[in-house]
């Protein structure tokens, strides 16, 4: 891996930003790698658009910003219409599936599903489906290593809610392992 640029969309209030953050500490401490995070909301606190972009690398980073996306994390269906046309030809789509009704135009993308929200929401917490998202990234593109993710996730959400976030990023990974 030299390079992987990788863009979190959807909408505030889902944890893009912090999804995008954790996957930043995952590569960048816990694997050791070369990390990069920038964010984009809009003004609203909850319900605008939000994307975060993480560029991780083996080598230093001398440009902190998308080149070509590799990997595009669709949580919102206005997300979906905004960034997939940034999807380069061979990059991966992952895809909130209750969420996100995907064109059926043929693209040059893998493309993996998983309802996300829907098994937050068995885990008694929607506000989880982005570790649950994070699972299934890190099971299905192996960009960063599982105990990476796992212990960037344990050390950066709040105390006293460790085993659910656990849970939720099991229920994600178990997915995209079943998947590949």
């Amino acid at each position: 891996m030299s390079r992987v640029d990788v863009k979190l969309c959807g909408f505030g209030g889902q944890g893009i930003v912090l999804s995008g953050y954790i996957l930043g500490k995952a590569a960048s401490i816990f694997d050791k790698k070369e990390a990069v995070l920038t964010q984009s909301y809009g003004p609203e606190a909850r319900g605008g658009a939000c994307s975060a972009d993480v560029v991780i690398s083996e080598a230093k980073i001398d440009y902190p910003y998308l080149k070509d996306v590799n990997v595009l994390v669709v949580m919102s269906q206005e997300a979906y219409g905004t960034y997939t046309k940034k999807l380069g030809k061979n990059g991966i789509l992952l895809i909130d599936e209750d969420l996100v009704d995907m064109e059926t135009k043929s693209r040059k993308w893998k493309v993996y599903k998983i309802p996300a929200t829907r098994f937050a929401e068995e885990l008694g917490k929607k506000i989880v489906a982005n570790i649950v998202m994070l699972g299934f990234f890190t099971a299905v593109t192996g960009v960063v290593s599982y105990e990476a993710m796992k212990n960037a996730i344990l050390s950066s959400v709040p105390k006293g809610t460790e085993k659910l976030n656990e849970s939720a990023f099991e229920r994600g990974y178990q997915h995209g392992k079943a998947l590949i």
